[in-house]
């Protein structure tokens, strides 16, 4: 009996460290799942719903001295596989046999879905602790994220109490319905993991497209366009150049942040021989609005209201010279 009440005791007082690591505001378990999703190892599979459509992948994630490793494999409908060797991403797509080489974007995977540093976010969400879940086998707590304007959605993310890895997000729209949710059904956390399963299946050989993605840097005050309108805590994470094709010139692609969502704008000579369907759109959980400007085709899209896209298109002029 004796042994066994040490027994007893010795387990409280572990359950009571680990307790004791666990943040009690919702602002550090922010800090803590960003943390977590790019210094931990972890591989596993989750699903991906929009609507009606779902579909499965499989993660696997490392991390050492030279940096993060990531393997991204989609297990249903058409082969794919994301190969990420820090900020290089490849992405290999069989069946058309394409490669396309890009740069780690302003667009978040899961369950990396929040910035590094997301004490910016208590500005334009209200941050607040939820329920504590029981998900993949692991106890996890709940945070939501309320916005504070019409301008951008809700979002509800759940960690795993041990570690902070998130297990499961979900963005809700303006009346609380779900818009699109990542949820883990299996993962393993924290173990050693082999490098060979970060190497891609597929390898690209002299019939296949390579597609250079990537871009030039630019400078948003240069490339001749103006952004009159502004969304409140949205700002400029990406503004790049790319030819599309020879006879149009260089396409620019800018994207507005603000550490959740991310608004993507296209700006593109528009040759003249297809109409341009202006106005609203959606494809998933991307609303699209389209416009034309002196001879451009503009395209916004995000994960967030439309008005939001409105505004900012309608403020896009090209600078006169």
């Amino acid at each position: 009996m004796k042994r066994f009440l040490c027994f007893l005791a010795l387990c409280w007082a572990c359950v009571g460290a680990a307790l004791a690591q666990v943040p009690t505001d919702p602002l550090s378990w922010l800090g803590r799942i960003s943390s977590a999703a790019h210094r931990l190892n972890y591989t596993g599979t989750f699903t991906y719903q929009s609507g009606k459509h779902v579909e499965t992948s499989r993660i696997t994630h490392m991390v050492d001295a030279g940096g993060e490793y990531e393997k991204l494999e989609a297990l249903d409908g058409s082969p794919r596989e994301v190969v990420r060797n820090n900020d290089e991403v490849q992405c290999f797509l069989p069946e058309q046999k394409l490669l396309i080489v890009d740069q780690f974007g302003a667009r978040r995977s899961f369950p990396a879905r929040l910035p590094q540093s997301p004490s910016a976010l208590a500005e334009h969400y209200r941050i607040r602790k939820g329920d504590v879940a029981r998900i993949a086998g692991m106890e996890s707590q709940q945070i939501i994220l309320e916005p504070k304007d019409d301008l951008r959605f809700g979002h509800h993310l759940w960690a795993d109490m041990a570690s902070g890895l998130l297990l499961r997000a979900r963005l809700v729209g303006e009346k609380g319905d779900s818009i699109e949710q990542f949820v883990f059904t299996e993962v393993q956390i924290g173990a050693p993991i082999d490098r060979d399963k970060l190497k891609p299946r597929f390898t690209s050989s002299p019939d296949w497209k390579v597609v250079n993605a990537r871009g030039s840097d630019v400078k948003i005050e240069d490339i001749g366009w103006v952004f009159r309108n502004s969304i409140p805590g949205f700002r400029q994470v990406v503004s790049v150049a790319r030819q599309v094709r020879k006879d149009r010139g260089d396409a620019y692609h800018v994207v507005f942040s603000d550490g959740l969502a991310a608004i993507s704008v296209f700006i593109e000579h528009e040759s003249g021989k297809g109409t341009v369907q202006s106005g609203l759109s959606t494809s998933g959980s991307f609303n699209i609005f389209r416009r034309v400007v002196a001879e451009h085709r503009i395209t916004v899209l995000g994960e967030v209201p439309a008005q939001a896209l409105v505004r900012i298109a309608d403020g896009i002029e090209q600078r006169r010279r």
